[in-house]
């Protein structure tokens, strides 16, 4: 009994996780971290390696699901899934319905991220300044040199799996955020709400492979080049901050849409800008990141 009581909280931390995971700004890894289970996630996931596949294979079956921690994967992941799934349609209704205030709102998620990641750099000094800016002109330069939409085809889906997954072991930084980037975030939720098993297999796979392979060099990233990483991880976020402007408009090329200023918005689209709105939701995307990473600053220090 203690045993399904222990998953159940761990599943229903993988529900909060997923819940963090389907909005941009949000971290899974900042979350993770606040409930408790940030250590165990990483070493659970850095157990799936060589003497990992020798047990499976070899049909070591029990030995391989405790190598790895498969009860606590396995709950955590169904609470992630269940989630996910739960929210999916209610990010496709809003995209469709609210964009605007639903990119203010995901705006203020990342720029709140973004600083907060930025404060841990304990020293100005040149590289991590030069790192900084790196990062920002490599987030524009994808924002503005890519085009909205990119590939559907299924390589590219599993590419993006496999990319995003490896921002849940990254406190600070969204797997959706990283889906938005590769122009990928409202293919995936429309998948997921419309349940495209081949899609979301590929998806899963692409997941599944990232998070094994990427898992020890971001640790040891992270663990060898801190400063440097941060400064990077921070100014690619602001730079990227070009791609959730709420008000943009279309570009010269079909696919490239460009950030505009609510005015010219309303003047090439018709729309309402829905100004003070929009204000409102990205005080409000702020306000949320600021009391997550204040409680998880808080849970460190306790």
């Amino acid at each position: 009994m203690a045993n399904f009581f222990k998953c159940v909280t761990v599943a229903f931390k993988g529900a909060c996780m997923g819940a963090a995971d389907v909005i941009p700004g949000v971290s899974g890894g900042t979350i993770a971290f606040i409930m408790g289970i940030y250590g165990e996630l990483l070493d659970s996931i850095k157990s799936i390696n060589g003497e990992a596949f020798r047990l499976f294979f070899s049909g070591k079956f029990v030995a391989f699901w405790k190598h790895i921690n498969g009860t606590f994967l396995a709950s955590l992941f169904a609470g992630i899934l269940i989630s996910v799934f739960s929210l999916a349609r209610l990010m496709k209704y809003l995209l469709e319905f609210h964009p605007i205030p639903l990119w203010s709102f995901f705006f203020g998620l990342i720029l709140a991220s973004a600083v907060y990641i930025l404060k841990g750099l304990d020293k100005w000094n040149i590289q991590n300044i030069i790192s900084l800016l790196a990062g920002v002109a490599t987030g524009a330069f994808i924002c503005l040199a890519s085009p909205g939409q990119t590939p559907d085809e299924l390589w590219f889906v599993f590419l993006s799996g496999s990319i995003a997954i490896c921002a849940m072991i990254l406190p600070g930084i969204s797997g959706s955020f990283i889906l938005l980037l590769l122009g990928k975030y409202e293919f995936v939720m429309s998948a997921v709400s419309s349940l495209n098993i081949p899609v979301l297999f590929v998806f899963a796979l692409g997941c599944a492979v990232g998070i094994v392979s990427f898992s020890h060099f971001l640790s040891w990233l992270l663990k060898k080049y801190y400063m440097l990483t941060i400064a990077l991880l921070s100014g690619f976020m602001l730079g990227s901050l070009l791609k959730v402007w709420p008000w943009k408009t279309p570009g010269a090329e079909e696919g490239f849409d460009f950030p505009a200023l609510p005015g010219t918005y309303a003047e090439v689209t018709g729309a309402d800008p829905l100004l003070w709105q929009s204000i409102g939701f990205m005080l409000l995307g702020l306000a949320i990141v600021l009391v997550i990473e204040f409680t998880a600053a808080k849970g460190q220090k306790a």
